[in-house]
């Protein structure tokens, strides 16, 4: 028997492994891991409704097992042009540099916080799990997804946080570390500095709550998995170490700086997106950051930034992509998702000594 089977027992797997929900991988990662007995996710806040729509039928087309949507739920910030066009002006000489012009339009991906168009998709298609980062959408909306049989998980960076999400009746908890790859799930703080990192914040938060509690952050190989489950969790997210198997289809720049990766080569900034997310330095955050205080509220500064990613990517250069990250990426070994989530159940099942 694992040491805490509630997750196991509440969404219906074999593993207490998480797939981190991530902007890029889509409907393959999530069916894959999710066939292999853990809980594959799909991270829809880059999508549109009919997308999630068809991300989720291709998933229901290769498994009939629990699976995860993932939403932002941030409160938008009032536009601010003048922020907005004082940051085009801080990246005009990268624009010189790579022959783009700053006052072509530029098409980004959705990034709008979870509302009622998405939860009338969500109530439609019944997911076993729905997740939230950045805290949770109004009291109306998480009705809905209750009443639509959906159980409720979101991240917290904080015991406050944890507190906050427990109070307010989630069905478990995703303990975040300072770790992490990805955006920070900040929602009652932004004080980056004081973040703690995952194997201080576990502990602390199982303590804390009512609910199970998932760890995150700097899990990548087994031993990081029993470490987890030791400290009191009843589950880990793993999300880096998921970047590097091929059903995840990350760009190759990205797959690139992630095998080469080493333990000090990630930092928190807020270049990207404008709110604080851990990845890999590359030329963007070493020259403007990593965090500038100039970067418009999340999500407007990756407008400015779209243009350069696109060109340097299509020459073959990461320097201003989001090399989303954790700091244990070079644990990570390439493989399979299903041979993933097997091995990491496997030996971690034998680290703690767990008779099947």
């Amino acid at each position: 028997m694992w040491p805490d089977r509630r997750i196991l027992d509440l969404v219906g797997l074999d593993h207490p492994i998480v797939q981190a929900p991530m902007v890029g991988p889509r409907a393959g990662l999530a069916a894959a891991v999710s066939d292999a007995g853990a809980l594959g996710s799909l991270a829809c806040a880059a999508l549109n409704a009919e997308q999630v729509r068809s991300e989720v039928a291709a998933i229901r087309r290769s498994t009939d097992r629990p699976f995860n949507l993932n939403f932002f739920c941030h409160r938008p910030a009032s536009p601010d042009p003048a922020r907005e066009a004082a940051w085009l002006e801080r990246l005009a000489p990268y624009y010189r540099e790579l022959g783009l012009d700053p006052a072509a339009p530029v098409a980004m991906a959705n990034r709008a916080p979870f509302d009622e168009a998405m939860c009338a998709v969500v109530e439609d298609l019944r997911p076993a799990v729905v997740s939230f980062h950045f805290g949770l959408p109004d009291d109306l909306l998480l009705r809905s997804v209750r009443e639509a049989g959906c159980l409720v998980v979101s991240s917290a960076t904080t015991v406050r946080e944890a507190r906050w999400l427990d109070a307010c009746g989630v069905d478990a908890i995703i303990a975040q570390g300072a770790d992490a790859g990805g955006h920070r799930g900040m929602f009652l703080t932004d004080a980056l500095a004081s973040q703690v990192g995952t194997f201080s914040l576990v502990p602390q938060v199982v303590d804390a709550v009512r609910v199970p509690v998932i760890a995150a952050g700097g899990i990548a190989d087994a031993r990081g998995v029993a470490a987890a489950l030791t400290l009191g969790a009843s589950a880990v997210q793993v999300g880096t170490a998921y970047l590097l198997c091929p059903e995840a289809g990350i760009s190759p720049v990205h797959l690139a700086a992630l095998r080469a990766a080493r333990d000090e080569d990630t930092a928190l900034t807020n270049v990207f997106t404008g709110r604080p997310a851990r990845g890999l330095v590359n030329r963007a955050m070493a020259e403007l950051g990593p965090v500038n205080a100039e970067a418009p509220a999340f999500p407007s500064a990756a407008v400015a930034l779209q243009p350069l990613r696109q060109r340097a990517e299509a020459a073959g250069s990461g320097d201003f992509s989001p090399l989303w990250s954790g700091q244990a990426a070079s644990l990570a070994r390439e493989t399979g998702a299903a041979d993933l989530t097997l091995r990491l159940a496997e030996e971690a099942r034998g680290m703690l000594r767990i008779r099947r």
